[in-house]
């Protein structure tokens, strides 16, 4: 179960896999393309457009920071505006997803730029963002080829946190670390796709390790999956020890900075929810990062404009 996202293997006591972690805003992240690139020629958005339905809105500008700031602020509002519609939601979402993706790959200055223009909640999330973002983006190279990946909108959010809550209160888990381990993994559910060491589903197991800790279910249904992972987390010490138990779910360092990233903005700010549930796939491949749309490979995928 592992990340469609971070390479490598690594031996636990129960399950052997390699990762493919989706970073999270960067997309880097390593494919289980067989070799042929079967996928349509990619769209490119320029500034000021938008390419296509599928795609995101325009890369937010990095030149003015007080500019950047302010379109970070506007989003966050309205993620904690509850009479705001599911669409300015997802908007807003969108919007922060960008706004941290050009934090993480721009000049290492504009971050204490922007940082300083932010009220302190956002420029505490800002922050965390961009730091899991770096340490997920680390962890592998840009792919030579797109992947062979379906991508399918997720559940709705009111159904996760659902699933999340169940969860927590059957095992311990906090919903926030089960969150934000989804997010990685799969986009919340985005990703419908194998990883190189055969981990499927929304919460990416390994067929060895489903069998202990899914209970019989179906490891591709969001619910099961969740519930897998808390058992899992739960097995390996959570209560006691929650970065340790992530060690398990993934022995990787920067992969369990990155989920405790997420989770502590989830616990501190938990209208960053539907935001988190808004980010989009992208695809960090040699060519320049590409926004990886619901319908690809059979929607055309999108690669953004400084990639």
């Amino acid at each position: 179960m592992h990340s469609l996202g971070v390479r490598g293997s690594w031996l636990p006591s129960t399950r052997r896999t390699a990762a493919v972690v989706v970073a999270a805003v960067l997309g880097a992240s390593c494919s289980t393309h067989d070799g042929s690139d079967t996928q349509p020629p990619p769209t490119t958005v320029s500034s000021g457009t938008t390419a296509s339905a599928g795609a995101l809105p325009a890369t937010p500008t990095t030149d003015d920071p007080g500019a950047l700031a302010a379109d970070i602020e506007r989003a966050a509002a309205t993620l904690k505006d509850p009479s705001a519609t599911a669409g300015e939601h997802r908007r807003a979402g969108e919007l922060l997803q960008l706004a941290v993706r050009a934090l993480t790959v721009g000049p290492q200055a504009l971050l204490p730029r922007v940082a300083a223009r932010l009220r302190p909640e956002t420029a505490m999330i800002v922050r965390l963002d961009v730091r899991s973002s770096r340490l997920l983006g680390g962890i592998t190279a840009p792919q030579p080829h797109l992947p062979a990946w379906r991508i399918v909108a997720p559940a709705p959010t009111e159904e996760l946190l659902r699933d999340y809550r169940a969860a927590q209160r059957r095992t311990g888990v906090p919903w926030t670390c089960l969150a934000a381990i989804h997010l990685v993994e799969t986009r919340m559910g985005r990703i419908r796709g194998a990883s190189t060491a055969g981990a499927r589903g929304p919460m990416q197991f390994v067929p060895a390790t489903w069998e202990l800790y899914g209970a019989g279910g179906d490891i591709d249904d969001p619910r099961d999956a969740i519930m897998a992972a808390a058992r899992l987390l739960r097995a390996n010490g959570a209560a006691r020890d929650l970065p340790g138990a992530l060690w398990h779910y993934n022995q990787s360092h920067s992969y369990v900075r990155a989920v405790t990233g997420y989770a502590r903005t989830l616990q501190r700010s938990p209208w960053m929810y539907d935001g988190y549930w808004s980010w989009r796939v992208l695809y960090s491949q040699e060519r320049g990062t590409y926004v990886l749309p619901v319908g690809y490979p059979r929607v055309r995928p999108v690669l953004l404009p400084d990639s």
